[in-house]
């Protein structure tokens, strides 16, 4: 047996792991928490529930992923000139086949996920689950990629904001919650802010291989003003929260976040590098994982 044996192993769960792109998975974390916080201050809230809601809503994201990772390598769009993280079917680290299977094995165990939250919410559960894996599987592959026609953004606010708060609360409560689609928004506007960093990173690469996001559509200009809008949306919302839902003075705990979210729109107006708009994204991540976690806290305060 070779000496390299073992570090292959290894080696091979750093790829996988650079696959699942475990940073984005704040993406879908904070969303179930948010609402799970909600439920708990309307004296609701079922422990098992938020921890299989968590388990799918990562599962949704990792194959979302791994397939985003390998359709996009199918369909020319991921080259050697990508500015952006490494992508591994790309970059021959993993091959297509068993990255397409991992994907369908990720979105196959979230559906056991599935099984429960169904059997807990009934029907409208199983339609939004079902939607939910058709709109990551969409992302990047079937006859109309949503990524490839400037939707990618208003998917990411749909089904991490609207879809996966407001879901997550009526799994607890049994009701369509006016305070979580009211908490949706901003926790929707700031994962959509990710996808504006991301696009407006790759706008030349993407251009360059007919893929139309948003940003291409937009410029690079109209980009920028898009993502400042969204961030300065979330901490509008802090007011209509405020006013309009139980967590009252609460929400005001979102604005200890605002100075990142200045260190953030700065960082990315100056961004000219790959390197500069990866750290702009991890950036804007962070926003979006702090400004939710104050916002569950603002609830339960």
């Amino acid at each position: 047996m070779s000496d390299e044996t073992p570090a292959l192993a290894p080696r091979a769960l750093r790829h996988w792991a650079l696959a699942a792109r475990p940073r984005t998975l704040g993406g879908s974390i904070v969303p179930v928490l948010v609402g799970s916080a909600i439920a708990f201050a309307q004296g609701a809230h079922r422990s098992a529930v938020t921890v299989v809601c968590l388990c799918a809503a990562v599962l949704l994201q990792i194959g979302t992923n791994l397939a985003n990772d390998a359709l996009d390598f199918a369909r020319g769009i991921d080259t050697e000139r990508r500015i952006g993280p490494t992508r591994v079917t790309q970059a021959g680290l993993v091959s297509y086949r068993s990255v397409v299977a991992a994907a369908g094995g990720a979105f196959g165990l979230a559906m056991l996920c599935g099984i429960y939250l169904v059997a807990v919410g009934g029907i409208p559960i199983l339609l939004i689950g079902l939607a939910s894996i058709a709109a990551a599987v969409a992302y990047s592959g079937g006859p109309f990629p949503l990524a490839s026609h400037g939707l990618g953004e208003l998917a990411a606010f749909v089904f991490f904001g609207l879809v996966a708060v407001a879901g997550t609360t009526y799994l607890h409560t049994g009701e369509l919650s006016g305070p979580a689609l009211l908490a949706a928004i901003p926790v929707g506007a700031l994962i959509s802010s990710v996808m504006v960093v991301n696009n407006l990173r790759d706008i030349g690469s993407d251009a360059e291989v007919g893929k139309r996001t948003l940003a291409v559509r937009l410029g690079a200009a109209r980009t920028l003003r898009l993502y400042v809008g969204l961030v300065a949306l979330a901490f509008v919302w802090v007011g209509v929260l405020y006013r309009a839902s139980p967590a009252g003075m609460g929400a005001l705990l979102c604005l200890a976040s605002a100075p990142l979210a200045v260190t953030a729109v700065r960082h990315l107006r100056a961004a000219r590098t790959g390197e500069q708009f990866n750290g702009c994204l991890a950036e804007t991540a962070r926003l979006h994982a702090l400004y939710g976690g104050l916002l569950g806290l603002g609830f339960l305060a």
